[in-house]
């Protein structure tokens, strides 16, 4: 049975220095099962930085948003599988063949990732889609695109925000992992993000992991921020 701490994937995207994320994990890995180590962190420090997580027993989840052609992603894929992760996300905008090619490549590794495609950032909102990216459809109606191009390539998760859950969860198949960022606990700040909702919300309009990063990153007992977060969804799952 799925616990608690388990629809809690932690970014660590904030942390710069290899010392404090190792503490930063020893503090909160009780109340965390998913760390989610993204584009900085892998740049920084490489792939030994996933020892860490391991080293605590947690999942990992390997944020890197691939987005090329089928081939290359299909190899960067395959070159990520081989970390033993058991995350990773792919941008949906790179098109059906190149989920395709991900998914087909993921399906082929020993130990197999959930390949989560990334519908709309967060840090986008309706006027930016529309405006910036020349997209007439409403946020809910693209990333509802978006999601359905991703069931036809067959990966096996989405990332979407809590405020387009209403239009996706209802054309994913059961068993399908809905990934949702952008959270904050009630009375947190919103920082960069356009988007958001609380824990407990986003997992009663079926999210199935959520990505919280600087309610509990930023806390002065991070350990206590993340037991609070679980607290408040027991019960929920």
């Amino acid at each position: 049975m799925k616990n608690a701490r388990d629809y809690i994937a932690l970014a660590l995207d904030n942390v710069d220095d290899a010392d404090a994320l190792k503490s930063l994990i020893a503090k909160t890995s009780e109340s965390v099962g998913v760390y989610k180590l993204g584009l900085e962190q892998f740049t920084r420090f490489g792939p030994e930085i996933l020892d860490l997580i391991r080293s605590v027993n947690r999942k990992i989840f390997l944020d890197l948003k691939f987005h090329d052609i089928p081939n290359t992603v299909a190899k960067a894929v395959r070159a990520a599988c081989a970390l033993n992760i058991d995350y990773m996300t792919i941008h949906t905008q790179g098109g059906i063949d190149m989920m395709k090619a991900a998914a087909e490549e993921a399906a082929k590794a020993r130990h197999r990732p959930i390949i989560l495609g990334v519908t709309l950032l967060t840090s986008l909102n309706q006027t930016m889609l529309n405006d910036e990216l020349a997209v007439s459809m409403t946020t809910n109606e693209y990333v509802r695109h978006l999601a359905q191009k991703a069931m036809e390539a067959g990966i096996s998760g989405l990332v979407c925000s809590a405020a387009d859950l209403e239009a996706v969860a209802p054309i994913v198949p059961r068993g399908i992992e809905i990934v949702t960022p952008g959270i904050r606990p009630a009375g947190t700040d919103a920082n960069d993000q356009k988007r958001v909702a609380t824990p407990e919300w986003a997992i009663k309009n079926g999210a199935t992991l959520l990505v919280i990063g600087r309610p509990i990153t930023g806390a002065d007992d991070p350990g206590r921020a993340a037991g609070d977060i679980v607290d408040s969804i027991s019960g929920l799952e």
